[in-house]
């Protein structure tokens, strides 16, 4: 099994409680992150994607970014074409990764279904639905065991428009060290490339170097270069292009690209992307 959350290790660990007393061996739980954005489902559902695409078939993976807790939000498993399984809200959260490893069906988890225990408040379905659910399935039960068949919340993370040499999208990530990983794919941007042509929200165009690593970029120089998500990267060596550009999670960015280098002096037209709320 994997674990991913926004509620921190204290509140992780009371769902790991569950899952073992429940049967889950400890040493059969890997926690993924329990750090990721309080309440971000957007931004927690590309990272949980990046996280848990990459382990073997036949895994349960458990993520809980849950802003509707005790609302109107369905509880959900979803078992995909790999064999794994997913558990967690009806909120998008488990979608981009459902996608990628193939879905097959969802059914709604019906809490008269699990073994019948005191609920404590209705704020920590984490620990009271979702955990139960989970160990089920890693336990080997089959997903129509919890509940009857449904449809999912439509959603997709935000798609970037590639016109020519450039490109418009948006920030879908930040991490610890302050880098803004945009939606745009590294392999759009031309192999020759020196420089690019960068516009975040309603900012200035202004004339980055493409570089190929941090210590090629420079000490306190702004930047681009390709993640390791396999997505552009706008960085700040050794700083901090969120507070650099004052960008977050759904920031525009319009990016051009082009073989020659900057000319001094020269002036660059390009559209602005509109900041989003």
């Amino acid at each position: 099994m994997t674990l991913t959350s926004d509620v921190g290790f204290a509140y992780a660990a009371q769902m790991k409680a569950v899952l073992v007393r429940e049967g889950v061996p400890p040493g059969h739980i890997v926690d993924l992150a329990h750090d990721l954005p309080t309440h971000g489902v957007r931004e927690g559902a590309f990272l949980l994607r990046e996280m848990a695409k990459g382990f073997p078939p036949f895994v349960v993976h458990l993520a809980v970014v849950d802003p509707g807790v005790g609302g109107g939000r369905r509880p959900i498993a979803i078992e995909t074409r790999s064999g794994a399984m997913l558990v967690g809200p009806d909120n998008g959260l488990l979608m981009p990764l459902a996608e990628t490893l193939g879905m097959v069906s969802v059914h709604q988890i019906e809490p008269a279904k699990l073994a019948p225990r005191p609920r404590v408040g209705t704020t920590f379905d984490g620990r009271d639905l979702f955990a139960p659910a989970a160990a089920r399935l890693a336990l080997g039960a089959p997903p129509s065991s919890l509940g009857r068949l449904t449809t999912p919340r439509s959603f997709s993370l935000p798609r970037p428009v590639l016109a020519g040499r450039g490109a418009q999208g948006e920030v879908l990530h930040v991490d610890r060290f302050g880098n803004l990983i945009s939606n745009f794919p590294t392999a759009w941007v031309e192999p020759a490339t020196k420089r690019l042509t960068l516009a975040v929200a309603q900012g200035r165009p202004r004339r980055i170097p493409w570089a190929t690593s941090y210590e090629s970029l420079g000490r306190g120089v702004l930047g681009a270069l390709g993640s390791s998500f396999g997505l552009v990267e706008i960085a700040v060596g050794e700083g901090r292009a969120s507070d650099r550009l004052r960008a977050n999670v759904g920031t525009g960015i319009s990016l051009r690209w082009s073989r020659r280098s900057a000319v001094p002096g020269e002036t660059v037209n390009s559209a602005r992307p509109r900041k989003r709320p």
